[in-house]
């Protein structure tokens, strides 16, 4: 039997694809577009927006007649061995197989935002710790990791990373982000990118576009954002992840910014994302975003209606369900409502991807391989690494960190004994164990107090909890401060418990009013400060919080951004001294819970001034840490240059480590525009670089600063570069600059275009 040409490797993707399209029914051409999701909650305990009603029934043997697109959360909807679910994803892929005409199987994809969202999986730290590590490598390492764990259980496609920059820590969703700078959020998103396709698996970045500046921080609310303000902070990070990360998939955003739904912008989708861009994977809709172009944004009539905008716009694949791409499009394709090129066209792009994944050749098999281990040593071993990496030291004003290995320790706090009180709400146990309370957690998660008195063996530690995240009872305020006076120091450790829509204090639907600590955890922190021990604050929290109230009183401030499963020795490890902490903040910190919303990318008027009474400056800024090791940074006397608007310009700082032990220094690289033709941030991160020093070690580091970096849009629309005083800020943060070089750009006004420099390479001797 000749083999048909769709099925052999050895032609051109596009030519398969071509041969396989002109044999396939209109029917099986739209099962491509669609997914289909096995055991969807409908109770109203569900893990997407609107789950309970946009969830119908299916024929699962009829359907899969036709073929079908993707597999949604084999792994990710209910607890499931992983051995197992490996097992019986094959068995679906081979139905998939056998029932269809051609025998193609389905796309499987699954959340891996924290690490792979499946019961047994490696919980790491969430995105916003990994902002705070500023070490692409490592986050490219981990999701590497996740990767190969993704394919050894069948599953192609991952919904990952999230590259929406914080406009509002207010918003719930601020724990999946990299942080408030598209420059943070771009580098170390690609580097994501590429850690997970390097497994194999098909990253897809979410939300395609603006889906974090939602008016008032309300999740998936109209989009207020202005043309500059897209341009030049919301778009950047996806171009650094197709450009320096080779994402195959985007998936467009709930919300509509101006009027215009992103799953129904053809300007978005097709002519910004693919002919400016140059991408060629695949656009698939966020959860039910097909169906919610009627129901939500009533831009479409029909189901019918709806899968036509979002196939015209460029979305490819409805997900996670059939709800619009099956039978309602194609009665309207048959009538003559929707031409079937927009089929065809969509069909080829997902086509072509299978073909890349190579779920189109003949010999193809579903088949796990070898022993399935989802959280393996080495994966924990990278997860503490990374943890450690992203505790922040905000404050030690007294030097009372790190520990006396036989102090009298008070562990104080609602956060102190709760595992979930390490992990975001997209890890399995508060994603989907939450709803499995009589079930194992699947993991081990050592919590904060179990990992002190492992860290400290000889302390003498107490606790209690004083009061709940969110329950207004103060009961517990009497025997916390009686517990905390009888110690020699006072762990408090407060924060955040992650859920889904109101279910939690951060994560998705969980948006709030104020930057104030949840429950009664900020009345319980004065009765702590009020007494005489000293008062060590620990913040295990989605987002940032207000700590103006208490940073006079405080003997030292600590900030883990969920931590994930090994974040309870990390952070025992910085309270003890064995770890020397070097996150920075990715997020600033604010003063009083009302000085936002607020980010530190402000113009002028965005900044303190006496023309109001609300000053928004934080109270630890951008880019802040500390470490228990002393820098100092040599040749930092200003300097003046002059150079082209198309040439490169070098700027050095020679950093020595004079303190008792190693310890890691990151050096930032800012820009400041003195006059630009529109209003520009004050100042903005374009490099940084990650310095490990031996105590009396010196290394000197190099931007290699190109004028492509200054680039913003202007008046016109435009990308541009334009002559005239700029200033590079080398610095500690955004506000604490050690080394500035005035620069002068000369010559011709440049309007670089999608091929532009991105990152500012860094050398060191």
């Amino acid at each position: 039997m000749t083999t048909p040409p769709w099925r052999d490797p050895a032609l051109p993707a596009d030519a398969r694809v071509d041969d396989l399209l002109a044999r396939m029914t209109l029917e099986e051409k739209t099962a491509q577009l669609y997914g289909v999701w096995v055991g969807a909650a409908t109770d109203g305990g569900g893990v997407a927006p609107h789950q309970d009603e946009m969830t119908s029934d299916f024929d699962w043997d009829e359907l899969i007649t036709r073929g079908l697109g993707q597999l949604t959360r084999s792994f990710g909807t209910a607890p499931v061995d992983p051995a197992l679910g490996a097992q019986a994803l094959a068995r679906a892929q081979r139905r998939i197989s056998e029932a269809g005409r051609f025998g193609i199987p389905a796309v499987a994809h699954e959340e891996c935002l924290a690490g792979f969202t499946a019961w047994g999986a490696t919980a790491y730290p969430v995105p916003l710790a990994w902002g705070a590590s500023f070490d692409p490598a490592l986050v490219e390492e981990m999701a590497h990791r996740i990767g190969r764990d993704l394919a050894s259980v069948g599953v192609h496609q991952g919904l990952a990373p999230v590259l929406d920059v914080v406009r509002d820590p207010r918003w719930g969703r601020v724990e999946e982000t990299i942080g408030e700078d598209p420059y943070l959020v771009g580098t170390i998103g690609a580097a994501y990118v590429r850690g997970l396709e390097s497994a194999g698996i098909v990253a897809t970045l979410k939300h395609f576009a603006g889906y974090a500046s939602s008016a008032g921080a309300r999740n998936l609310a109209p989009v207020r954002a202005g043309v500059r303000e897209f341009a030049d902070i919301t778009l950047p990070p996806f171009e650094f992840a197709l450009r320096e990360g080779g994402a195959r998939s985007v998936m467009a955003a709930y919300t509509d910014t101006d009027g215009v739904p992103a799953t129904a912008d053809p300007y978005l989708l097709t002519e910004l994302l693919r002919e400016q861009w140059d991408f060629t994977g695949t656009v698939v809709s966020d959860y039910f975003g097909v169906g919610f172009l009627k129901t939500l944004h009533r831009v479409a009539g029909t189901e019918a209606q709806a899968a036509h905008a979002a196939l015209a716009a460029g979305v490819d694949v409805e997900l996670p369900t059939v709800h619009c791409n099956g039978d309602p499009l194609v009665e309207a394709v048959l009538a003559g409502d929707v031409p079937e090129s927009l089929v065809d066209r969509a069909a080829a792009r997902v086509l072509r991807q299978k073909c890349e994944l190579g779920l189109l050749d003949e010999g193809w098999s579903p088949e796990p391989t070898g022993p399935v281990d989802l959280d393996s040593t080495a994966n924990r071993v990278l997860a503490r690494r990374l943890a450690e990496e992203s505790v922040v030291l905000l404050s030690n004003p007294a030097g009372l960190l790190p520990l006396a290995p036989d102090t009298r320790i008070a562990v104080v706090g609602p956060r102190a004994a709760d595992a979930l009180a390490m992990l975001g709400c997209y890890s399995f146990p508060s994603h989907v164990g939450v709803n499995h309370p009589d079930l194992p957690m699947g993991i081990e998660i050592p919590t904060l107090l179990e990992s002190l008195r492992t860290e400290l063996p000889d302390a003498k530690i107490t606790f209690t909890e004083g009061c709940d995240t969110t329950d207004p009872d103060t009961a517990g305020f009497e025997e916390a401060v009686a517990r905390s006076t009888e110690a020699d120091v006072c762990v408090a450790v407060l924060g955040d418990r992650a859920g889904l829509f109101g279910r939690g204090t951060s994560g998705e639907g969980c948006d709030v009013a104020d930057l104030q600590l949840p429950g009664v955890q900020a009345q319980l922190l004065d009765a702590l400060t009020a007494a005489d021990t000293p008062v060590i604050l620990i913040l295990l929290t989605g987002r940032p919080y207000a700590l103006g109230r208490w940073h006079d009183r405080l003997a030292a401030t600590v900030q883990a951004f969920f931590p994930g499963e090994e974040g309870g020795p990390a952070v025992a490890g910085v309270l003890s001294g064995r770890v020397n902490p070097s996150g920075r903040l990715p997020v600033s910190v604010p003063q009083t819970p009302g000085g936002q919303p607020w980010t530190y990318l402000q113009p002028p008027l965005g900044l303190a001034g006496e023309v109001s009474s609300l000053d928004p400056t934080p109270l630890h800024p951008f880019g802040h840490g500390l470490g228990y090791t002393d820098f100092t940074w040599e040749d930092t006397a200003d300097r003046h240059a002059e150079i082209t608007t198309d040439e490169e310009y070098d700027v050095s700082v020679t950093v020595r480590n004079t303190g008792p032990r190693e310890g890691t220094e990151i050096v930032q690289l800012y820009l400041h525009d003195p006059v630009a033709s529109v209003t520009r941030p004050d100042v903005r991160l374009i490099g940084y670089h990650r310095l490990t020093l031996a105590p009396g070690e010196a290394r000197r580091v190099t931007f290699h600063f190109h004028p492509d970096l200054s680039a913003f849009t202007n008046g016109r629309g435009r990308r541009v570069v334009e002559p005239g005083a700029l200033e590079l800020r080398v610095s500690r943060s955004s506000t604490d600059a050690a080394h500035t070089t005035h620069l002068t750009l000369t010559g011709p006004e440049r309007h670089p275009g999608p091929s532009r420099q991105l990152t500012c390479r860094t050398t060191t001797l």
